[in-house]
């Protein structure tokens, strides 16, 4: 099969930075792997040992840019106008209330699919080896947070408060420092001797912080989609604590960590929890690796080049279903 994967959010390859861009080229790696070639089709990139890549022109109409002998058009965003190859679309955000989805789109959890009335979707995997192999014997002395600092539904300072409360030190990753709009709720953090403010991080840094993390604390306050810092976390052996909203609830199994949306409750668990950095490590291995999701979209991709829709109706937003819980 000749599979082009689409994406106009960044650079190919993306070993150090990058949420889609990781997902996607440890999607094309595996299709390769499994004897397809693939052709990525993106504004920018290096060049690829296993896949022809392609500019893309976020100008020009997509289809004038699709090869001839493309198979099927695995598309990370929703074109423009409809394309004259079988595809289909990775959704990797939350569409607003009234937002068009396609009859083909492909949801990246189970809860961000039930949102909109549908239950089309394949995880999100990493090619793991792109990633420092983690000690998983260090003695593990702090919590860390790992998300976009600037966000507010990412809720670093929910994580600083509940670290502070549970008497442990904290490192938070990603992103600059408190943006000054911001800065009067997170003065208390700020200035507290036991969170540590690490910035930006490449995977080397990345990993030697969470190899000797005990947990990622991540209290979020939006439907979190997938949570690629979940799985990274795990990798490194640390367990999570976190929210139950989005997709939190079915990838924290009680192996591996805790949802509650009481800040007491992760506090009580943090201190209660059996810490197994190898489960963990296990879990985010065998589970969330690439080639298991490369599976999963191969059969979504031979439905789809049969001209049978992925769902019968357009999914929509249910609003019910798409209520958040806020950290108490």
């Amino acid at each position: 099969m000749k599979v082009l994967i689409v994406d106009r959010s960044g650079k190919i390859p993306a070993t150090t930075y990058g949420g889609t861009e990781r997902v996607i080229w440890g999607l094309g790696k595996a299709l390769h792997a499994l004897g397809h070639e693939v052709t990525f089709l993106v504004p920018g990139g290096s060049g690829g040992r296993f896949a022809r890549i392609l500019p893309l022109d976020v100008s020009k109409d997509l289809n004038e840019q699709v090869p001839d002998d493309i198979d099927v058009v695995h598309m990370n965003y929703r074109p423009d106008r409809p394309l004259h190859k079988p595809y289909l679309i990775t959704m990797h955000g939350n569409p607003s209330p009234g937002e068009i989805i396609d009859l083909n789109t492909v949801f990246i959890s189970r809860n961000q699919a039930q949102r909109y009335g549908s239950e089309v979707f394949v995880h999100n995997g990493l090619d793991w080896s792109d990633y420092p192999k983690p000690n998983l014997d260090h003695e593990r002395t702090y919590l860390h947070f790992l998300g976009k600092v600037s966000w507010k539904v990412k809720n670093a300072f929910g994580a600083a408060k509940i670290a502070v409360m549970a008497g442990w030190p904290i490192k938070i990753m990603g992103g600059e420092r408190w943006t000054f709009r911001n800065i009067n709720r997170g003065i208390r953090y700020l200035v507290n001797p036991k969170v540590h403010f690490k910035g930006m991080v490449d995977d080397c840094e990345k990993i030697a912080i969470m190899s000797r993390s005990k947990a990622l604390i991540f209290p979020v306050e939006w439907h979190e989609p997938f949570g690629l810092a979940i799985i990274e976390s795990l990798y490194a052996g640390c367990s999570v604590f976190g929210t139950t909203n989005g997709s939190l609830p079915e990838l924290i199994t009680p192996e591996v960590g805790v949802v509650s949306n009481a800040s007491e409750g992760l506090v009580a668990a943090i201190h209660a929890f059996q810490y197994d950095p190898k489960k963990c490590h296990e879990h985010a291995v065998s589970t969330f690796n690439s080639e298991v999701m490369t599976k999963k979209y191969l059969d979504l991709y031979k439905k789809v080049l049969l001209g049978i829709p992925l769902h019968e109706v357009a999914p929509v937003y249910i609003s019910e279903k798409n209520t958040i819980q806020k950290l108490a």
